[in-house]
């Protein structure tokens, strides 16, 4: 593997390459299709990562954390191009972890954050609804009405990843009507998933078949004050804080899910031959798979120089949604045209590239659609009048 002193330093390279090691040992390719043939967690994988330490990484020092988000990056892009819905699991853990290390107010926030870190447990973050996802904090229909010094919470989530295995959910509610800003009056709640009226169920998903997809429903659920993240009524904007880390995670899984599947379809076009001659010898799959290399290399760029701004204090959200954009669809330009080069085997559940088109969708939409996406780009790079 090649050093890059732009995107990783000597210790993320060495980071870097302990992964890779670990995933041709832990989770080759073989064992991630029967895991996804069977919708099934990797659990020994997951114990392998917390043996070395991959849970705590870009967890605030106070918890046991360390390192910072260019290191996340590595982690999600060596995970994404092998077992990706454990890249999946992890960018929803690195969410939680700084929420909770960052928000968590008693000694038992405190200590259930060591726990994620340590790979002891596992927390779901519950914010999306059925009646939206982008604009949730104005559609917003789960409540949080004070009882005394509880709380009761009643509503629906949608789209609560690894929620069936979790042990906590941190659940965003109403606590206030709207008045000026919608985002205003929103609350975070830690929320125990044993606790009487929690239901959760399992929806089924296209991809990432590794970790569940859930929606939760909140029967009356009795919360206390000490259940209260942050502050109250400033849980939408605390939570801001964790979104251009997801979408830079983000990037590096989809970038790690194109290389995956560049790196598939190279081996490929170099061993298929028709008509005498490599499939990789003819110049539209040439040209395919050198867009796929620059449009994933673009993407890097974009990702490194924004995890470098945001380690440095400064705001890379337009960077980092730039990032996004580009390696989402690059990476699902390079499974659906690897499936193309690949023709009918590409087509067939025992060859990887299929799977790396599933997952990768997910990334179209998620943590904000590309729409979305290119719409505060829009506003905020180049000036134009908001378009929602």
């Amino acid at each position: 593997m090649d050093l890059d002193p732009i995107a990783d330093s000597p210790e993320r390279a060495e980071l870097r390459a302990t992964l890779r090691r670990l995933i041709r040992e832990v989770a080759p390719p073989n064992r991630v299709a029967q895991l996804d043939e069977a919708e099934q967690f990797d659990e020994d994988l997951f114990v392998a990562l917390a043996d070395l330490a991959v849970f705590a990484v870009g967890a605030p020092p106070g918890v046991g954390g360390g390192g910072d988000v260019r290191d996340q990056l590595v982690v999600v892009e060596e995970l994404a191009a092998g077992p990706t819905s454990m890249a999946a699991f992890a960018i929803a853990h690195f969410a939680v972890t700084q929420v909770l290390g960052t928000f968590g107010r008693t000694p038992a926030h405190r200590e259930l954050a060591r726990a994620l870190v340590d790979g002891r447990t596992r927390c779901a973050f519950a914010l999306s609804e059925p009646g939206g996802g982008t604009d949730v904090a104005r559609v917003m229909q789960t409540r949080g009405v004070r009882d005394g010094e509880s709380w009761r919470i009643s509503g629906q989530k949608m789209w609560t990843s690894g929620a069936s295995a979790a042990s906590h959910l941190v659940v965003l509610a109403r606590t206030a009507p709207i008045e000026r800003s919608p985002v205003h009056g929103v609350t975070m709640f830690l929320v125990p998933t044993d606790t009487p009226g929690v239901t959760i169920r399992t929806i089924d998903t296209l991809g990432i078949h590794g970790m569940s997809t859930c929606e939760v429903f909140l029967d009356d659920v009795t919360v206390t004050d000490d259940d209260v993240l942050g502050e109250v009524d400033r849980g939408m904007r605390q939570v801001f804080a964790t979104i251009n880390r997801e979408g830079l995670n983000a990037t590096a899984a989809c970038i790690g899910v194109g290389r995956g599947a560049l790196e598939l379809a190279v081996a490929y076009s170099k061993e298929r031959e028709v008509f005498g001659s490599p499939v990789g010898a003819f110049q539209v799959p040439q040209h395919w798979l050198v867009d796929g290399a620059v449009a994933l290399e673009s993407a890097r760029g974009l990702m490194v120089r924004a995890a470098e701004i945001e380690v440095a204090g400064g705001d890379a959200g337009v960077l980092a949604s730039m990032a996004k954009l580009a390696a989402s669809e690059g990476a699902q330009a390079i499974a659906l045209r690897g499936m193309q080069l690949m023709g009918g085997l590409g087509y067939t559940r025992s060859v990887a590239m299929q799977r790396y088109f599933r997952d990768v969708r997910l990334w179209q939409f998620s943590p904000l659609t590309n729409e979305m996406v290119r719409n505060r780009i829009a506003e905020q790079h180049l000036g134009l009048p908001r378009s929602y």
